[in-house]
């Protein structure tokens, strides 16, 4: 279950390291203000989503795939979340 979210953060890595300028991932990471507002936006339509009660898995995926890419933008280890989560664990 939890593969697809490595796959997924190995994916934005390889975006992060290649030079394809087409790529929307490579977009995001090199434009950190543009990252931020897609992540205040996919939250908002998460949000809205569950207050609906409709498309909550879709905007769901869409959050968490932002905000992989913002964590990575901006040197945040997703490993180093989990340390911290593990930490946290009573």
């Amino acid at each position: 279950m939890f593969k697809t979210l490595e796959e997924l953060i190995a994916t934005i890595r390889q975006r992060k390291d290649s030079s394809a300028e087409d790529s929307y991932t490579k977009k995001l990471l090199k434009n950190k203000k543009l990252s931020i507002e897609k992540v205040k936006e996919e939250i908002a339509e998460l949000i809205d989503a569950i207050e609906k009660n409709s498309n909550k898995v879709h905007e769901s995926a869409d959050v968490l795939y932002h905000l992989m890419v913002l964590l990575e933008a901006n040197g945040i280890k997703i490993e180093d979340v989990m340390d911290e989560l593990k930490k946290r664990q009573k």
